[in-house]
């Protein structure tokens, strides 16, 4: 598996790439925003680890040209910005997970992996409810882009449309036994996908039943 991490804390990211050439991973370094998004449009790497403040572009340009330019590489995003704000923010633009400095190299590990087993279980098939059709080949709901959590969440409402699914049902299915999911982050994944779905005119729309969860519905 192989890793692309961008970091100009020389230190930390020598640090990390050690700890994580340990557990298995082939890293690839670079100190600067320029060379990371040469690197990472190269789209040859398992999952990219970013932190957001980096000489000549920033860790959030790096992301938005990624998925500009369609490689839905898993991101995780560093930064010692903790705010639940930025976090979300991130999450809009197309990150996959998001890791507060400092950190824990194990946790780290923990996430790669996760990020990285969890796209091989996504069915290869599309589902269609009402006017949507999820094509979880090229990972687009009605032609629009989704990154690999908004596929699984999306799938989860769509396998069960008029059902009533709780924050804790998509935690446990979307984040696993890891356990790295947050309200907030289920939030942000509602949010923009209702956005998407205005976007793209469906009668379809996720309704928020107080205290219970989500429910997708067409009525």
């Amino acid at each position: 598996m192989r890793i692309l991490y961008v970091e100009d804390a020389t230190f930390l990211a020598e640090a990390v790439k050690h700890n994580l050439e340990k557990q298995g991973f082939t890293v690839d370094l670079t100190n600067n925003g320029e060379d990371g998004l040469e690197n990472a449009l190269s789209d040859i790497y398992d999952c990219v680890v970013l932190d957001i403040m980096l000489p000549k572009l920033s860790g959030t340009d790096i992301l938005k040209r990624m998925r500009e330019k369609n490689v839905q590489t898993p991101v995780i995003m560093l930064s010692a910005l903790s705010e639940v704000e930025t976090k979300i923010s991130h999450l809009d633009h197309g990150a996959d997970d998001y890791l507060a400095k400092p950190f824990k190299t194990a946790e780290l590990v923990a996430r790669i992996k996760a990020l990285i087993r969890r796209p091989k279980n996504i069915d290869i098939s599309d589902i269609t409810y009402g006017d949507l059709v999820l094509d979880k080949t090229n990972a687009t709901l009605n032609g629009e882009q989704l990154t690999a959590k908004e596929v699984e969440i999306i799938t989860e409402f769509m396998k069960s449309p008029e059902t009533l699914i709780s924050k804790e049902h998509l935690l446990a299915k979307i984040w696993g036994e890891d356990g790295f999911g947050e309200d907030n982050y289920i939030e942000s994944y509602i949010s923009r996908i209702r956005k998407l779905l205005k976007k793209i005119h469906s009668k379809a729309r996720i309704a928020t039943i107080r205290g219970l969860g989500y429910k997708l519905t067409s009525k």
